[in-house]
């Protein structure tokens, strides 16, 4: 145990953890979504996440023509390669949410099946997706071509502003502010919302609960493939099994911070990077997945409904 990294790296571990936990914040989203309309876990978002990662490389590298020995680009040209490859994730990972919505929960839902069973087919399509890509990877890691130097802005108080963290931080930010406004202040969203209130009443208001839940799932998976392009943008490597740990941290980070609130899941994804990070500074990197366990356990615990408590006050039954 090393506690001296604390006030030595305080300012450089907390802006990793910053960038961290914003990664983490948007696959939550995918996960807090879907719960505040279906109350149900969606756990294939996990798997969502990693065919993201393996869209990024494969847009990059044989869409684009980028090798993994490709030279970082610059201008015009790495605006432009970063950009598609960005709208390629989200596109890919959106057209797989809904995917994963139609197979594991549509044909369920209309038969009035029990939640458990949605749950037991939803861990079954995530089961299937990973062990799919398994085989076509042969269980190998993949990675990614480094199109952007990772140069620095500069160090601030030991805190190394590299441009691949500060985009990490901003893509997110912005993308939290948007879905927070287009839920609040757009007529989809007010529908999401009205859904996730009361899901008969809302049948009554003449609006359609197939499209409010397939636009639910649309949005988790823009969310999800954003959080895979940044990912792999500073990780520059992903395999098959990659979405398993961020899986379990972004469901951590939404129970964290109240799971079905939004702005819960934003903040409990940024508190848990920061746990996270602090953690395997001072134990060790060991005990970084531990950490995550150890946190989803306490607000299980001590506090089930998370910081922020859910957003809807009513749960249906």
């Amino acid at each position: 145990m090393n506690l001296s990294v604390i006030t030595t790296q305080f300012w450089s571990l907390a802006f990793q953890g910053l960038a961290l936990g914003l990664i983490y914040s948007l696959v939550s989203l995918g996960y807090t979504m879907v719960y505040g309309v279906l109350r149900l876990i969606n756990f294939a978002n996990s798997e969502v996440f990693m065919l993201g990662t393996f869209a990024v490389l494969y847009i990059e590298i044989n869409i684009l023509g980028h090798p993994v020995t490709a030279k970082p680009l610059g201008g015009f040209h790495l605006v432009y390669t970063l950009v598609i490859a960005l709208v390629g994730s989200m596109i890919a990972c959106a057209v797989i949410a809904v995917l994963v919505e139609l197979v594991a929960y549509r044909r369920l839902r209309a038969r009035g099946a029990s939640r458990l069973a949605s749950l037991i087919s939803a861990i079954g399509v995530s089961i299937f997706l990973m062990e799919s890509m398994r085989m076509v990877t042969a269980s190998r890691p993949q990675t990614a071509p480094r199109l952007l130097e990772k140069w620095t802005f500069g160090e601030v108080a030991g805190v190394n502003f590299r441009i691949d963290t500060v985009m990490a931080i901003i893509a997110p930010i912005i993308i939290f502010v948007i879905l927070d406004q287009f839920v609040t202040r757009s007529r989809l969203g007010k529908a999401i919302r009205a859904v996730s209130m009361s899901e008969d009443n809302s049948k009554l208001m003449g609006i359609n609960i197939n499209r409010v839940i397939s636009l639910t799932f649309l949005i988790g998976g823009l969310t999800t493939g954003a959080a895979a392009f940044l990912y792999t943008t500073v990780y520059e490597n992903t395999v098959f099994n990659v979405g398993f740990n961020m899986g379990i941290a972004a469901f951590t980070a939404a129970v964290l911070g109240g799971i079905g609130n939004l702005r819960g899941a934003f903040f409990g994804g940024l508190a848990l990077g920061m746990m996270e990070q602090f953690a395997s500074a001072v134990l060790g990197s060991q005990w970084k997945a531990v950490t995550v366990f150890v946190v989803l356990v306490l607000i299980l615990l001590f506090k089930p409904n998370g910081l922020f408590g859910e957003a809807v006050q009513q749960t249906r039954t």
